[in-house]
């Protein structure tokens, strides 16, 4: 099939840097062709704390941003790279060969419930192309209905990982901030407070599946022991620490397709 065509979307209202950096970085290496698509055409930002490497996650008390992965984030923000994505509405799904949403705290907000981006999804869904999403991102899988099975969610009956509940920032007093990191006058996001993180992606995925899926939300995940699945045609990780494996993944069943495989029926993991 050649040189596969992946349209890779992120939100304008804060990505956790890594969940863009890493699947954007393994993808290019392993030769795919990407086009970058934000739901403004701006340039997507990441979040001030998640190019912090001291800043240390308050749920799970661990520091989540490597230094290196700070410094590449950084780089790719200051470089040319994701300076002049597409608006993810001017985007024809067919026109690429695979859709890769990226997560982020402010994919809730712009990228969730986004009908351009469900119009994707929906398209990529029917005609079999792969489609990856991270984290708080698969909030748009899970809000993306499909009217051909009586508005279930287009992951219902599948195997979809989720950001575990244990690991939201969700109590008394809890308050989540969207600050980027690079803002300019014409892309500084929004200056919203939500209460916590705006919802439990764990739960909604619980509902979206169904009895006969599955949500797999997996505490104990780490850098060193990550979690990324694929349920045809949906490959989907947990959060920051599984955004290498999602970008691992991704490239493992993208080399299929692009070989001819019918991937289907295949069980795929690393």
């Amino acid at each position: 099939m050649g040189k596969l065509k992946v349209l890779v979307c992120a939100t304008n209202y804060g990505s956790w840097g890594e969940e863009l950096q890493a699947p954007w970085d393994i993808l290019k290496k392993a030769g795919y062709d990407l086009t970058l698509a934000t739901p403004k055409g701006l340039k997507p930002l990441p979040l001030t704390i998640s190019v912090d490497p001291d800043f240390v996650d308050g749920v799970q008390n661990i520091k989540t941003n490597p230094p290196e992965v700070c410094d590449r984030i950084k780089e790719l923000v200051k470089g040319d790279e994701w300076a002049h994505p597409i608006k993810i509405k001017d985007a024809k799904m067919s026109d690429y060969d695979a859709l890769v949403l990226t997560g982020g705290l402010g994919a809730m907000i712009d990228v969730a419930n986004d009908y351009n981006t469900h119009k994707l999804i929906r398209d990529a869904f029917y005609d079999g192309k792969i489609i990856g999403s991270l984290c708080y991102a698969v909030a748009a899988l899970v809000f993306c209905r499909d009217p051909k099975m009586d508005y279930k969610s287009v992951v219902y009956g599948k195997n979809i990982t989720a950001h575990p509940r244990a690991w939201d920032f969700y109590g008394p007093d809890m308050a989540a901030g969207y600050e980027l990191w690079g803002a300019t006058e014409d892309n500084k996001g929004t200056d919203v407070i939500t209460p916590g993180f705006l919802y439990p992606i764990e739960d909604l995925i619980r509902d979206a599946v169904g009895p006969n899926g599955n949500c797999i939300a997996r505490n104990s995940a780490s850098r060193e022991d990550p979690e990324a699945n694929f349920s045809y045609p949906f490959i989907t990780a947990a959060s920051v620490e599984s955004s290498i494996a999602y970008g691992k993944l991704l490239v493992k069943v993208l080399d299929k397709v692009a070989a001819g495989e019918d991937v289907s029926k295949q069980n795929i993991h690393l």
